[in-house]
């Protein structure tokens, strides 16, 4: 028996190649296919089976590509409704791989169509079980993001019982496989380890502690943080499917010159988004274009924050191109024309305009806020973050809320706007976004919050919910 797993850092998320007597099986694909088919030839393996543990809203699966790659059918559990061709599984219903096999549970709860896949070795003994998002590390799958008719509590319930009567009976050594680790929207709490046990999670993992069905719900619905926007849109595109990636590429991957850039910007409304790293972007960037770098969880603040029906440009470092896209494809985005050829290079050189940010360091926000009447900070970390610590008069602007420019409009060019969050990287895309809407007084505080916190000379408070 073989087992991998596939861990995507950006978008924490594991899928999982299994395989046993030269016949493999994929586990929640990731839309870029390509490592999944070179591990089953450098195996000399055949992909019998791809499974699906649920229509997963924080990516797009590469289920339909690898299936019309390879003929495997894709599989799913009880309630699944798609728009192509799948094998809708009965619970219980059994696969073999080789000498070993899958046992279908059907788990609901986080979605309606949610299922477990149970793997068994030759003699039947359960060895590990890939539980998608029904239960994570120290964790499990919240209920509130269904596209159904149904509560957060009614789904919550429902989950309960898929834990009490399909996962707790389980033996304590059954590995846990799930689709997610820390830093995944999926869950409140995940732990930082990406695999753990039945028995580790039944000590350890809040929600399988003995609750009654009432704390459970109360326990699981609470604290949630509002889910990202392109959830929804994500869900969809698995249910119904998506271009292959290579016809998403074949346009997207085009070279546009300078010029052309230009044209496409005024003719068309095209987005230029500039991947390159926050320190890069901020010496020169083509003015209007948004920031959104690879170096941070780069396709999850695409999709919350770049609309899906309007076309897309990208300006990357030279040879990060296809990266850049497929990163982006993993979230649904397809609309992508072109990249600049030569990237920003190749505009400065063009004559074309620039634009730079400005970047100061802790000490001199330090210094400036006691002498500038308009100085203004405006922190883009989530409210959570905010409340547990923040600059004395601070605004709190979440960058997830920057779509609304409604939001932006509550500030103007007279103001001189300081914006920070954690580290760095969120507060130069914030920074993109605020130029692209005019405002252009703008300075980012270097290091964020890390560099804020050490310096005495600036105020800071707790919101009175953090100290609760």
């Amino acid at each position: 028996m073989f087992i991998k797993q596939l861990y995507t850092q950006c978008l924490s998320e594991a899928a999982y190649y299994i395989e046993n007597g030269g016949e493999a099986a994929i586990i929640d694909p990731m839309r870029d296919t390509e490592v999944y088919l070179q591990l089953a030839k450098e195996r000399k393996a055949a992909i019998k089976y791809i499974f699906e543990t649920h229509f997963h809203a924080d990516f797009v699966s590469g289920h339909v590509d690898l299936s019309r790659q390879t003929g495997a059918p894709i599989i799913y559990g009880p309630e699944t409704v798609t728009a192509f061709p799948v094998h809708v599984a009965a619970d219980g219903e059994v696969f073999s791989l080789g000498d070993s096999s899958i046992e279908v549970l059907h788990t609901p709860g986080h979605t309606l169509e949610s299922t477990c896949y149970l793997l068994k070795d030759a003699k039947g003994k359960a060895e590990a079980i890939f539980t998608g998002d029904t239960l994570f590390v120290g964790d499990v799958g919240r209920p509130d993001l269904s596209s159904g008719d149904m509560t957060s509590e009614e789904l919550a319930a429902i989950l309960y019982e898929s834990l009490q009567h399909k996962i707790l009976p389980l033996a304590d050594d059954v590995v846990v496989y799930p689709a997610h680790g820390a830093g995944s929207s999926c869950g409140k709490n995940l732990g930082p380890n990406t695999h753990s046990t039945i028995g580790e999670e039944r000590r350890t993992n809040y929600a399988l502690q003995p609750l009654s069905k009432e704390d459970f719900i109360r326990v699981v619905t609470t604290g949630l943080n509002e889910a990202p926007r392109y959830f929804s849109i994500n869900a969809r595109i698995n249910q119904e499917g998506y271009l292959p990636l290579d016809s998403v590429k074949s346009k997207g991957l085009t070279p546009l010159s300078a010029a052309a850039v230009a044209t496409a910007m005024q003719s068309t409304a095209a987005i230029l988004l500039d991947t390159r790293e926050a320190p890069v972007f901020a010496d020169g960037f083509i003015p209007g274009s948004i920031f959104i770098g690879l170096e941070g969880r780069f396709a999850e603040w695409a999709g919350s924050l770049l609309p899906f029906d309007s076309p897309l440009i990208l300006v990357t470092e030279p040879g990060k191109e296809e990266e850049s896209l497929v990163r982006l494809a993993r979230v649904g985005f397809e609309k992508i024309i072109g990249y600049l050829d030569g990237g920003f290079d190749a505009w400065r050189t063009a004559g074309k305009p620039i634009d730079m940010l400005v970047n100061v360091d802790a000490d001199e926000l330090a210094m400036d806020i006691p002498h500038d009447n308009n100085l203004l900070v405006v922190d883009v970390r989530r409210e959570a973050e905010f409340a547990d610590g923040h600059v004395k008069n601070a605004v709190n602007l979440p960058l997830d809320e920057m779509t609304d420019v409604a939001q932006l409009a509550r500030f103007d060019d007279h103001q001189n706007l300081y914006l920070h969050c954690a580290g760095g990287y969120r507060s130069v895309i914030a920074a993109s976004l605020f130029k692209r809407q005019g405002l252009h007084n703008i300075r980012n505080v270097n290091g964020g919050w890390a560099e804020i916190k050490t310096q005495d000379r600036i105020k800071v408070v707790k919101e009175a919910s953090a100290l609760n």
